[in-house]
């Protein structure tokens, strides 16, 4: 069940990347497909170092908490290595708004980075996504079941790439996760892993072996599934700790205590795979090892 408390989210995120001095975001204020808000927050490169690509990043907290700040750093890492990088703040599940909602959010987002290529210099085939814990649910959904238009080098709107966090993604199963449908929807339609489709983009995943609320069986068969329709995926286990890597595995929904080596390696990980696939121009090896280390 993944239900985590987010007065601790704050605690692992801020260890998730580099945290080098760039500009203070701009906000941008989106109207939902339902006529709701929700803000984008985007971090340019600096115009010596543009990759041509974008990412945009979504936090975790279980689809009922959290907020885009959560994942400032990691945005400011990607935009340190050349993307624009877009962090969103969705709506959160409560006794209206269901994860379907935060998925549509996310897909407004990916086409309102893509609208704006020429504004930004970036490739609109080159948008990927960033998604942490339920984030990373959100992520691969628009990957999987897609956003329902025609933007983007998959055809179906989703992301470009995928780079997951302790991503969920086998939901059929999922308590909670259910509980929040509200019964306007089902988990396995809005299962990342049910709806691996022969389109897949690239994906590169980190994962903690013990985690109890993302388990690794989720990440296995996901990848296994992109795999058999002839996709790349790359799974990043880590050995003796659990969701976000943390080593206390007795309380792994809150009191998170990130192993530093793993985080920094995640990273490394993570900005390789951009480097590798033309997404990302640099990897700063020692801001990594700083941010690790906080």
């Amino acid at each position: 069940m993944l239900r985590i408390l987010p007065s601790f989210f704050l605690l692992i995120f801020s260890c998730l990347a580099v945290s080098e001095e760039l500009p203070a975001p701009q906000e941008f204020i989106l109207t939902s497909t339902d006529s709701d808000k929700f803000a984008v927050y985007v971090f340019e490169p600096s115009e010596s170092n543009r990759s041509g690509s974008a990412i945009i990043t979504v936090h975790g907290g279980g689809w009922r908490w959290g907020k885009a700040e959560w994942t400032f750093r990691a945005a400011r890492m990607f935009a340190n290595s050349g993307m624009l990088a877009v962090a969103v703040d969705y709506r959160l599940s409560n006794d209206k708004i269901t994860p379907v909602d935060a998925f549509l959010d996310v897909c407004k987002t990916l086409n309102w980075v893509r609208d704006r290529a020429k504004k930004y210099s970036i490739d609109s085939n080159k948008v990927a996504a960033y998604g942490v814990s339920a984030g990373g649910h959100l992520s691969s959904l628009a990957a999987t079941k897609g956003c329902n238009n025609n933007l983007g080098s998959k055809e179906n709107g989703g992301p470009d790439l995928l780079l997951l966090w302790s991503p969920a993604l086998d939901m059929e199963k999922d308590g909670w996760f259910k509980k929040l449908l509200l019964d306007k929807s089902t988990a396995i339609d809005n299962s990342p892993v049910a709806n691996v489709n022969k389109n897949m983009p690239p994906v590169s995943i980190v994962q903690g072996e013990l985690d109890t609320l993302t388990p690794t069986s989720g990440a296995i068969k996901f990848c296994e599934k992109v795999k058999s329709e002839n996709g790349i995926c790359e799974l990043n286990v880590y050995p003796g700790v659990g969701h976000l890597l943390t080593r206390n595995l007795e309380n792994q929904e809150s009191n998170f205590d990130p192993e530093p080596k793993f985080v920094k390696d995640g990273n490394e990980k993570l900005l390789s795979f951009l480097i590798k696939s033309g997404f990302a121009n640099t990897l700063d090896k020692k801001a990594i090892q700083r941010q690790a280390a906080d």
